[in-house]
């Protein structure tokens, strides 16, 4: 019975992507793409170029987050979250290892091409992004082991991603790629404070310091609201000075998933968090969708 219910190495491989994660890592690539169409100068190579790093960096690190931590003792069977193929024995270590490598080389490829286009700024984001994934669970520092995890979410997944994708079309970058790079790292951000607000008490008993461990439920739970709001927000602000067009305020109708979430997060604790943590995922996509098609109505 065993045998024939074990997942087969695609099911593993697939469990092991997280492809739950990866609307997070295409919202930056969106609003980027967004800005540079407003701005007249999308192009679409280097858009899907940048989309296809930012995809392979997101599943580079949900699975080298697997492995390294696992083998610090963080990933126990009481976790409350998605499976993790390596706790589960239905990898080893050494197998995780060789696929992080080969999807971190996959990014690096495509990077190549960007930075081709643009040079070096384009090689040293793409090589700083690499580091820090590994980083983020690996290495002798562990960003988030530390309560770094959140300040280098918000960057990455924010001025890296925003700001990057229309630098590698455009160029340069403008007011309004800086700005907008703010409301998406910090949903994106939102993200990782549900993950560790889940997790919050086996993290506290695996020596694991993360943000929400050092701040405690409550404070966590401000912080998810500190980070969804500023994100919606900041968008009326940005219209009232003329950054972004009035019609960007079309990404406000992704408010209803948001809220849903906010309900969640306030309401429960453990695994049924997971659901706030796919809502927050969703409302990263569709908040940067929206934005783009209020551009485009406009």
């Amino acid at each position: 019975m065993k045998n024939q219910t074990k997942p087969n190495l695609f099911q593993i491989w697939w469990l092991a992507i997280r492809p739950r994660t990866l609307p997070a890592a295409a919202s930056g690539v969106v609003m980027g793409c967004a800005l540079a169409w407003q701005a007249g100068l999308f192009q679409i190579l280097p858009a899907l170029a940048a989309l296809f790093v930012a995809l392979l960096l997101q599943i580079g690190s949900n699975v080298a987050n697997d492995v390294f931590d696992f083998e610090r003792g963080a990933d126990t069977a009481e976790r409350q979250g998605p499976l993790r193929v390596t706790q589960a024995g239905l990898l080893t270590p050494a197998q995780v290892k060789r696929g992080m490598w080969i999807i971190f080389f996959l990014a690096a490829l495509c990077g190549l091409y960007l930075a081709s286009l643009r040079g070096w700024p384009v090689i040293w984001i793409g090589v700083a992004a690499i580091v820090s994934a590994i980083a983020y669970t690996g290495g002798p520092f562990p960003l988030g082991y530390y309560g770094l995890g959140d300040l280098f979410v918000f960057i990455f997944f924010g001025f890296a991603a925003v700001a990057g994708t229309y630098y590698v079309q455009v160029g340069s970058v403008n007011a309004a790629a800086w700005w907008m790079s703010v409301p998406v790292g910090l949903i994106v951000t939102a993200i990782l404070v549900v993950n560790n607000l889940r997790d919050l008490e086996n993290d506290r008993a695996a020596g694991k310091h993360t943000l929400a461990v050092r701040l405690g439920e409550k404070a966590t739970r401000s912080e998810y609201v500190l980070c969804m709001g500023i994100a919606y927000l900041l968008l009326p602000v940005l219209v009232s000075f003329k950054i972004v067009p009035a019609a960007s305020l079309l990404a406000w109708f992704s408010l209803p998933i948001a809220i849903k979430t906010f309900r969640i997060v306030f309401t429960q604790t453990g695994r049924p968090l997971n659901a706030a943590l796919a809502g927050t995922g969703q409302t990263a996509l569709l908040y940067s969708v929206l934005f783009w098609v209020g551009l485009l109505v406009s």
